[in-house]
């Protein structure tokens, strides 16, 4: 069960409480009000028709009930974009609900019922109507609209059936009231639910970002190294294939530049590939602390190498770090993170990375596995390192990489 609940993220826990918080209503309206004018009948004598009329009433808040969370659940995804809004469902939950306490007050009136046993049905069934309506409505400023027409309808309905005008200020004030209540409730809810999904999606959104700015600086980095020697190379190709045409000597000399240029080019390629290819760990440490802690963590990186590492080195855990982040903000939801690079003792002792949260799932999402830890490990295995990942107690997601000192992977690679 909690890994069930661990391995949601926050729009997903915020989304499911939220859901069964609605679903909640229609067990809480029947058992209020349903059972409530069920129970009626014991305090109307044992005729056989003060309990057809009780269970004619609990039936109907039965019936009412379910179509304002059915309503509720539809319209919850549609705030959530997954579904078009349910106006057809929307009008038949409100026209029903209208049937539904027109009949409550009309028992009343024809004395098949008690005065004090229709208020509850009808303030409850009008409320949670009002409620599940608020939820489809685009502008908020519009969810008062269901509460001023509930409460002018059974007013209106009161008089027309000729009950007292007492009786009809009494229901205009409560299902005012309730239906006020309810709407501010439920729009509050879905305004809660649609602000963390936007967050959610915020992140996601920033992790591709950076993504993005990482190919366009390569692209830019490429094109200035390549536009202006390819320019040569073909301005020198076309000047080579006019002095072969005219039999000139010179020829030669100039496809002897395009080829040093076209060397030149490959040599420069190269060096961008990689840098781009190799990760600073000082760089990628410092960019870890602000990515996270922008998306909102509580994020602590402890430096303690006390020794200068091979460029290789500081690539392949540049690597962990950089892909350990990307995992933290895309697949976790995470509130802290540590970060932690120690080295054993002695200048041959191995160096430990540590990336540890508290938000990654607990249970391996479905699907095919990703190739980011396969890359790392690919990337360790250059420098004779190991990479471990999984769960841990406390419900925390550990990453651990471990490099060999210098003369530890020499003598490896002697052997």
């Amino acid at each position: 069960m909690t890994g069930w609940w661990r391995s949601r993220g926050t729009a997903g826990k915020v989304e499911l409480y939220t859901r069964w918080s609605f679903h909640s209503f229609v067990v809480l309206e029947i058992a209020s009000f349903g059972l409530g004018a069920l129970a009626s009948a014991t305090g109307q004598g044992p005729e056989r028709s003060s309990w057809t009329v009780a269970l004619a009433l609990f039936l109907l808040v039965c019936v009412q009930s379910v179509l304002v969370g059915s309503l509720s659940s539809r319209a919850l995804d549609w705030l959530t974009e997954r579904r078009d809004r349910p106006v057809r469902l929307a009008v038949a939950t409100a026209a029903f609900t209208g049937a539904a306490c027109l009949t409550t007050l009309a028992l009343v009136r024809t004395g098949q019922t008690d005065a004090a046993v229709a208020p509850p049905p009808v303030l409850g069934m009008a409320g949670f109507a009002c409620g599940s309506l608020a939820l489809c409505v685009k502008r908020v400023r519009h969810m008062t609209y269901g509460p001023l027409a509930a409460a002018a309808f059974t007013g209106a309905a009161v008089l027309a059936l000729g009950l007292p005008a007492g009786d009809a200020l009494g229901y205009v004030v409560g299902v005012l009231a309730t239906g006020l209540f309810l709407c501010v409730t439920c729009r509050f809810s879905a305004w809660l639910l649609q602000t963390v999904h936007e967050l959610d999606r915020s992140r996601e959104y920033q992790a591709r970002l950076a993504v993005a700015e990482e190919r366009l600086r390569f692209g830019r980095d490429l094109h200035d190294v390549m536009g202006r020697n390819l320019a040569v190379i073909a301005l020198k190709s076309e000047l080579a294939v006019q002095l072969a045409r005219r039999e000139r000597p010179e020829a030669v000399e100039q496809m002897i530049e395009v080829q040093r240029i076209a060397r030149e080019s490959q040599r420069e390629v190269r060096d961008v590939v990689r840098g781009y290819r190799e990760a600073d760990l000082a760089v990628e440490l410092e960019g870890a602390r602000g990515v996270l802690s922008a998306a909102g963590m509580d994020c602590r990186v402890e430096f303690e190498a006390r020794r200068a590492l091979p460029p290789e080195v500081q690539s392949a855990l540049g690597w962990v770090v950089r892909e350990a982040t990307t995992n933290v903000l895309r697949h976790g939801d995470a509130r802290s993170c540590l970060i932690r690079l120690t080295a054993g003792e002695g200048p041959d002792g191995p160096l430990t990375l540590l990336v540890e949260n508290d938000g990654a799932p607990a249970v391996a999402p479905a699907g095919p596995a990703g190739s980011g830890l396969a890359g790392l490990r690919e990337r360790l295995a250059v420098v004779d390192g190991s990479l471990r990942a999984g769960p841990v107690e406390g419900g925390r997601f550990r990453l651990v990489a471990e490099v060999p000192g210098p003369r530890t992977r020499q003598t490896e690679v002697g052997a």
